[in-house]
């Protein structure tokens, strides 16, 4: 089984590198572009079948781990 977890920050908290993306990108001739946010996707392959179980795993990396869940969100996806 596959997962995906793509961790983002909450909406109201700064994201500094997420400006200097977008002002590279202007600095490159992309001017059609705002509100440039930055995260990270993680992509882990799962042993277990149980679907139930897998997504507890999951969650518990994220809460553990993957994102500080204090200034960030995350969502798992399970193919």
């Amino acid at each position: 089984m596959k997962a995906r977890i793509v961790v983002t920050l909450k909406t109201g908290v700064l994201d500094p590198q997420g400006k200097a993306i977008e002002a590279a990108l202007k600095s490159f001739g992309i001017e059609d572009v705002s509100g440039v946010r930055q995260g990270k996707v993680f992509d882990l392959e799962i042993g277990s079948e149980d679907r139930a179980a897998a997504e507890a795993m999951l969650k518990a990396a994220c809460d553990k781990l993957l994102a500080n869940t204090v200034v960030e969100n995350y969502t798992i996806e399970i193919v």
